[in-house]
């Protein structure tokens, strides 16, 4: 996109555009006339400073002024439940692996980025948790437990095949929340 015009709860609030080359570049990425401007990451993203209001942020992109592209994010209500996405709902039965991402979602289905429950996991059938993270840099808990707190509303269990066909049956768990299982085929 060449530009991008950013709404709140349908109010605009411009449109801005990256201006590349940006002043003092000599027409090319890092080539300065003189004084020389050091490219920096803000060459690379746009960004609006909006009073907070709860509701819907949406952003739309532009190329040669015609929507190319639309992204909205919504104010979340309390976590009330968890739901489950799988990378692939059949495996091998050799050992292979399928990733589960755990979601904690409000009464509307978005993610609560503000939630972190304590998840419990477990596993039936023909295969076990070979490893549980939510990317929380500060966060030390062991990868091989059978539960993680969340980070962002959001953790991760990886889940391995035993070397029988059969089915595995996946349970996320917390507090207060609505529980989730997922199956995965194993064959």
């Amino acid at each position: 996109c060449d530009a991008v015009e950013l709404f709140v709860n349908g109010k605009s609030f411009g449109e801005k555009r990256l201006e590349f080359p940006r002043q003092g570049t000599s027409g090319g990425w890092n080539r300065y006339a003189n004084p020389r401007i050091n490219p920096t990451v803000a060459d690379l993203h746009l960004s609006w400073d909006v009073p907070y209001e709860p509701g819907v942020l949406r952003a739309v992109g532009k190329k040669n002024g015609q929507v190319v592209c639309t992204q909205e994010v919504r104010t979340t209500g309390p976590a009330a439940a968890i739901r489950l996405k799988i990378d692939r709902d059949l495996i091998s039965a050799a050992r292979d692996i399928a990733h589960v991402e755990v979601q904690i979602v409000d009464t509307d289905g978005n993610i609560v980025p503000t939630a972190e429950n304590l998840m419990s996991f477990s596993v039936e059938g023909q295969g076990r948790i070979i490893g549980v993270d939510n990317g929380n840099p500060r966060d030390h808990d062991s990868y091989q437990a059978q539960q993680r707190r969340a980070f962002n509303g959001l953790c991760l269990a990886i889940l391995q095949s035993s070397n029988k066909s059969g089915k595995i049956r996946f349970t996320a768990r917390s507090e207060g929340l609505k529980e989730a299982s997922v199956e995965i085929a194993v064959k």
